[in-house]
Parts: structure tokens; C-alpha cells; sequence
């Protein structure tokens, strides 16, 4: 269903690469919603991936950029604001992946160039993003930047890795950045923690099954899917949320508020007595 939310409104969204991609679920629905869109992946992605019939579906040019180079995203905003004809209002930032978990490289035994890329693609990439729209003054009044993160930031997850340190610097920019974009400009920036969701990236943590299924016991709304993220992130978007800035939300079925569940306990005490390993 259309509430024609973001009518009248353009957006530039990072990171679709095929239709398990949040990314890809965001720019549907703002479509849907009443925006016109750019869209935009790195060049082996856009081979690689369905973005380009993304495009043709809901009629928004794809720009390859990689969101790492400053002289790419000088380009990406530039022909962003020549597409348009001028400012736009929204901006998806759903860009990450490390090195060290693709190679299966364990936390205590990282590898440093490794973490460079890391927090370079999945984190700084988001500084270097904003600090290109607000020199281009690419956003016009009132816009809304998002960026997608996840509780393991805050919280120790198992094998989660290096992506840790770069979700907390993210959010981290946010905030330093929401306080100067908002105060000279009103841009509002916030980033939505997402429950784990089976993306082609998310695909690639190691034990990923075992996380959704321990998340979906957890949260007594159950995992929130890549269309549900997309349906709260379309609402930080709109009008409807012109004073909400700074903030880290969850979108999560609330597993960031619980402590044991009862199906989690349930498991817990069938599990005492088998074999369990507690060291784990």
C-alpha cells in the first residue's frame, strides 16, 4: 500500500545489488512512495548484480561510484544533481564488508590492512559521503540521511569480527555529523539497526542460521525482514520524522531490549542436559 510519503521528493540510494539486498528493498518502496531516484553501486557490483533492471523497473539511472574514492563520489553527486536538475532530499547508505570475515580471519588474529579496508568501506565511506554532499550543498532543507548498522556495535556478538568497530564508527559519524549538517542545514542524519537479515553480505557471517534463529527467539516480535527495514527507513525519509536526528534505531522485533526470553530459555535448559561446550 502507497501513502505517497516522499511525493515530490528525490533520493540517492547506495548499495543495491539484487532483491535480498535492503538497499534494493528501500529504493523499491520509495518508489512506490511517490520519489524519483538515482541509484548507485560499485562497477563489479553493477556486473555482477540486478541493479540495472532495479533501474529500468522503477526508472532511475544507476552511476557506478565507489564510496570509498572522493573523486568517484564528486562525480556520483555531481551527475546526481544534474539528473534532478538541482538539490535532492534523501540519501541510503547501505554500504559494508570486511576483508577479515571473507577470509575468515578470527578477531584475535585480524589482519591490519585487512582492518583498514574494512573501516574504509564500511564506515569511513559514510563521512567521505556526507562531507561530498554538504560541499556539492547537494541536500536541500529539511533532508535525511540514513545509514543501515547493527547492534553489534553495542553488544558483543560471536564472529561478528572487525565489523564491529566499523557499525560503532559509523553511528559515531552520525552523530558528530548530524550535529553540524543539522544545525547549518536541518539535515537530519540517523542510522537504523536492523535484526540480522539474510542480504548477500549478511550471508557471508559465519553462522549467520544460527544468529537469525537465536535473534527470532529472542525478540518477542520475531526478526524484522529486509522489506520491513525498508517500510522504517522510507518513514525517516518523509516529513513525518523532520525532528529525529543523531539517533541509532532499532528496527529489531525488540532483541535489543531483551535480556532471556522464554523460548531462549527453553532452549537453554534443554541444552543442559546434552553435551554442551561452556566455554562458547
Amino acid at each position: 500500500m502507497s501513502y505517497n510519503l516522499l511525493k515530490g521528493k528525490k533520493g540517492l540510494i547506495f548499495g543495491a545489488l539484487n532483491d535480498k539486498s535492503i538497499a534494493w528493498q528501500v529504493a523499491r518502496r520509495a518508489a512506490e512512495e511517490g520519489a524519483e531516484l538515482v541509484l548507485t553501486n560499485t562497477s563489479v557490483a553493477i556486473r555482477m548484480g540486478d541493479i540495472n533492471k532495479l533501474g529500468e523497473d522503477i526508472n532511475a539511472p544507476v552511476i557506478a561510484s565507489d564510496a570509498t574514492d572522493i573523486d568517484d563520489l564528486d562525480n556520483l553527486v555531481k551527475k546526481t544533481k544534474e539528473h534532478f536538475g538541482g538539490g535532492f532530499d534523501f540519501v541510503l547508505h547501505s554500504v559494508g564488508m570486511s576483508p577479515n570475515v571473507r577470509k575468515r580471519r578470527p578477531y584475535d588474529d585480524l589482519n591490519y590492512e585487512y582492518l583498514k579496508k574494512t573501516l574504509d568501506i564500511s564506515a569511513i565511506s559514510f563521512h567521505k559521503l556526507i562531507q561530498t554532499l554538504k560541499k556539492h550543498d547537494a541536500l536541500n532543507e529539511w533532508g535525511s540521511i540514513v545509514a543501515l548498522t547493527y547492534i553489534a556495535a553495542q553488544r558483543t556478538l560471536f564472529e561478528y569480527n572487525d565489523m564491529a568497530e566499523a557499525k560503532a564508527m559509523l553511528e559515531s559519524i552520525a552523530r558528530s555529523f548530524g550535529y553540524i549538517y543539522g544545525r547549518e542545514k536541518h539535515i537530519r542524519i540517523n542510522t537504523v539497526s536492523q535484526s540480522p537479515t539474510m542480504t548477500t553480505a549478511g550471508s557471508g557471517v559465519k553462522g549467520i542460521d544460527g544468529l537469525m534463529d537465536f535473534t527470532e527467539r529472542m525478540s518477542p516480535l520475531g526478526n524484522a525482514t529486509a522489506e520491513e527495514c525498508a517500510d522504517y527507513t522510507i518513514t525517516l525519509f518523509s516529513d513525518l520524522t523532520k525532528k529525529v536526528t543523531m539517533q541509532n534505531l532499532y528496527n529489531d522485533g525488540g532483541f535489543s531490549s531483551m535480556g532471556m526470553s522464554r523460548r531462549a530459555m527453553h532452549m537453554y535448559n534443554k541444552s543442559l542436559s546434552g553435551d554442551c561446550d561452556g566455554n562458547e
